[in-house]
């Protein structure tokens, strides 16, 4: 059986995500200065000027600085909203799952009360009330996408409780806690690795919508901003919202397929169905 990590789907992404983290961890270096300043003539197209390798936008700002300073912006945001997500996610899900009945039926209709609201236009509600920023941002990203990392950790909790390893530890007198975060989360791991990079891709995607609907730091430059200022000159400089755009793209395509990856390789039925296949002749 080919090797998961040697697959063209997690190598694809993995390189995309590389180069991504890279562009992030070098924009104060490449580009020290503010990605806001105006630093050149506007509507500067690509390729054009030395100085400015990929253009200008309709204020004269450099869109290659934005772009590698964007790139802080989404992941942190991104990574940041998707812990937020875990840990609201793991706690009631984990509740849920061990304790069952009557704290199971509260989580559990908790959950569905979240899941009848759309997400996104609830984290632009709570965007818009608590003022536009980074740490507002990642909060509301959080508090809307837990639940679906809620309702995977409840299920093999389920799953788990009734196991011969934690009856065991349950006649040693093992305490709630340890049964938890020592015997059953461990062994529940697989399905939140693999929905955390999707968590994170959605995150940007929101974080774009926000930033693009005004809703966004305005002292930060990002991605989604970038998309919203050049909507302004779509039919004349359309490569303004093409960049930042295919960035958002190459990045939410990266995650994908790393999570493809990883729930080929973590999922064992997956694996003993790619063992038992038969060749063609």
């Amino acid at each position: 059986m080919k090797r998961w990590y040697v697959q063209p789907s997690i190598l694809i992404g993995a390189s995309i995500l590389l180069v991504v983290f890279a562009a992030a961890l070098l924009a104060g270096t490449v580009y020290p200065g503010d990605p806001l300043d105006m630093v050149g003539a506007p509507f500067v197209w690509p390729g054009t000027d030395a100085q400015t390798p990929l253009g200008t936008d309709l204020m004269g700002r450099d869109l290659a600085a934005g772009l590698l300073h964007g790139a802080r912006v989404s992941l942190l945001v991104g990574v940041s909203s998707a812990l937020v997500a875990l840990v609201i996610g793991i706690a009631v899900g984990a509740a849920a799952g061990f304790y069952r009945g009557r704290v199971d039926a509260v989580l559990t209709r908790v959950t569905e009360f979240f899941q009848t609201i759309p997400a996104f236009l609830l984290a632009i509600i709570l965007v818009a009330v608590l003022q536009p920023s980074i740490a507002t941002i990642v909060f509301a990203l959080g508090v809307t996408s837990w639940t679906s990392v809620a309702r995977l950790v409840r299920s093999e909790f389920l799953s788990l409780r009734e196991r011969e390893f934690v009856k065991a530890s349950v006649a040693l007198g093992a305490s709630d806690a340890h049964l938890i975060l020592r015997e059953i989360l461990p062994n529940a791991w697989t399905p939140v690795v693999v929905s955390t990079a999707l968590l994170v891709a959605n995150a940007i995607l929101s974080e774009a919508g926000l930033s693009f609907l005004g809703l966004g730091d305005p002292n930060v430059v990002s991605w989604g901003s970038m998309i919203g200022l050049g909507r302004d000159a779509l039919r004349t400089a359309w490569y303004m919202t093409a960049l930042p755009g295919l960035a958002i793209v190459l990045t939410v395509l990266a995650l994908n397929l790393l999570s493809d990856a990883l729930h080929a390789a973590l999922n064992p039925r997956l694996r003993r169905v790619r063992r038992n296949a038969v060749p063609m002749p």
